[in-house]
């Protein structure tokens, strides 16, 4: 059950982007498209699912035996940086179109907030292995979920009639806060689904 819980809660209830608000920054400058928002969340998912994988081994297997915790934030970064070199040379190799698509949000995701606050997540709230990657995974997953339903509803946009002063990222942001509202009446599906 507690599996099911962190599943559910890192793509519904505790979604890092509509709940917890981190991640914004590639959220609003890669959601324009579909297309490139799906390359984006698929980038996220691996380097978020990989890095809270290899965060939880250096946490507990050099930085706590060694007493290094201080380092915490430092290690979790060259950790989460090296697996987005590893990505971004993977995509320019495979597929240049979704490389450049993706232009400068593809290295972005190292100062990405969402895959370090997952990382630093899993270890407050003292995760074993497999719960600190399903922790990961979920969380990826959650911020593929809001960047996909924001980037349709952002296609959308682009053909309504809208008044120009709303035009752009006013009408986004206001949609992005809209999203957020209706993803906190997923608060009360956990509180039904676990408590009885």
């Amino acid at each position: 059950m507690k599996f099911l819980a962190i599943l559910i809660g890192g793509i519904l209830v505790n979604n890092l982007v509509l709940a917890r608000f981190l991640g914004l920054c590639p959220f609003f400058g890669v959601s324009r498209q579909v297309e490139t928002a799906t390359g984006m969340s698929m980038a996220v998912i691996f380097v978020m699912t990989l890095a809270s994988f290899i965060t939880w081994l250096v946490q507990n297997l050099v930085l706590v035996p060694l007493q290094l915790e201080y380092l915490q934030t430092a290690a979790f970064i060259l950790v989460i940086a090296a697996l987005v070199q590893f990505v971004e040379t993977v995509l320019r190799k495979t597929t240049p179109n979704l490389y450049t698509a993706l232009g400068i949000y593809l290295p972005l995701i190292t100062t990405n907030c969402a895959v370090l606050g997952v990382a630093l997540l899993s270890v407050q709230q003292q995760y074993g292995l497999v719960e600190a990657v399903l922790n990961g995974l979920a969380g990826g997953m959650g911020w593929s979920l809001a960047i996909l339903l924001f980037a349709g509803i952002r296609e959308r946009l682009a053909l309504a009639d809208i008044p120009p002063a709303m035009r752009g990222f006013p009408i986004a942001f206001i949609s992005a806060g809209l999203m957020a509202i209706s993803f906190f009446g997923f608060q009360g599906l956990f509180k039904d689904l676990f408590l009885r």
